[in-house]
């Protein structure tokens, strides 16, 4: 039995790296083709254009949930950790619901609109700048107590956001409870082209240092020996990481386990723990994750669920094993 173990496991498959990305890319390919081509029916311009846009935007979400997720434990040097914990996703339902208690959240214009998508965006960053600058200023670099005050922040926006809710009219709450989970559909070409800008134009930038994020993730001692600035790479680092979790949660709303599943399955698959490996096959199982699981709910299960319950529920069994494993 634990001879057939040992041959199942990935690490015995005789792929090279750059082979298994390859096959997931088939994967991810083929995917992506039945999404675009299943049940397409008569009128294939207005068809064919929505669901193009519902793909690019699973892949812009896919790409800055994988690579966010992997180079924030890479920083940490921790895999069950995830910028979510951190009380992105928690601040981002606090601004929603301040929106539509002060504001009537009715106005589609206004839910939609391109300078309410910047503003949520950037008050994220600027949570996460305040948050990484002056905390590691103050606690000497202490990453842990960083993380510790990032989930109590949580906690905090979190109880903030359920006291106004209880606050808020019914037809509003209905409002509100459209934008405190996920959707692949919602957001406007324009945001969508945006967010895909801003997003690759950063993943670019963390493409380049991929190997500088080898040596960061053997750890601070390490890193330092040799030659790293430590600091400075580090704060880098996460202030792009806070630009992709906070378009893509601007664009689509909160993914908690998303990257959290992607990047624990890419370090299991890719068959090398460096991160020019790494990298895209989180990226790939991300978009295989998304797209495959939005068709087997479309047409397999006639959308008896959301992609995003379904993700969070599974995601959460998926985090309690890490932990139980952990300890």
């Amino acid at each position: 039995m634990q001879s057939v173990k040992r041959y199942l496991s990935p690490a015995n498959w005789h792929l090279s790296p750059m082979q298994r990305i390859g096959v997931m890319l088939v994967l991810a390919l083929v995917v992506m083709a039945i999404f675009m081509t299943i049940n397409l029916g008569n009128n294939l311009h207005y068809i064919l254009v929505r669901r193009g846009y519902i793909l690019f935007t699973m892949i812009i979400v896919g790409f800055a949930a994988s690579i966010s997720t992997v180079l924030f434990q890479s920083v940490t040097n921790n895999r069950i950790l995830t910028p979510s914990l951190m009380g992105f996703e928690a601040l981002f339902i606090l601004i929603q619901t301040l929106i539509v208690f002060f504001y009537n959240g009715t106005s589609s214009y206004w839910v939609f609109s391109i300078i309410k998508f910047m503003g949520e965006s950037c008050l994220l960053v600027a949570f996460s700048v305040l948050l990484y600058r002056w905390l590691f200023s103050s606690v000497h670099f202490n990453i842990n107590l960083v993380l510790m005050i990032g989930i109590v922040l949580g906690t905090l926006f979190r109880s903030a956001s359920t006291l106004l809710q209880r606050l808020l009219d019914p037809n509003e709450f209905s409002v509100l409870q459209s934008r405190m989970f996920a959707t692949f559909t919602r957001a406007t070409p324009e945001l969508i082209w945006f967010s895909a800008f801003v997003v690759f134009f950063f993943g670019f930038i963390l493409w380049r240092k991929r190997y500088v994020f080898d040596v960061l993730a053997l750890g601070r001692a390490h890193a330092i020996n040799l030659g790293l600035d430590y600091q400075r790479m580090v704060t880098t680092t996460l202030l792009l990481v806070s630009i992709l979790v906070a378009v893509s949660t601007a664009l689509v709303g909160p993914l908690t386990f998303l990257g959290l599943m992607v990047a624990n399955l890419a370090y299991l698959l890719a068959g090398s723990h460096q991160h020019r490996y790494i990298l895209p096959t989180a990226f790939l199982l991300s978009v295989i994750a998304l797209i495959g699981g939005q068709l087997i709910l479309e047409y397999g299960l006639n959308m008896a669920g959301s992609l995003s319950v379904v993700l969070e529920f599974i995601g959460g069994i998926f985090f309690i094993y890490l932990v139980l494993k952990r300890f």
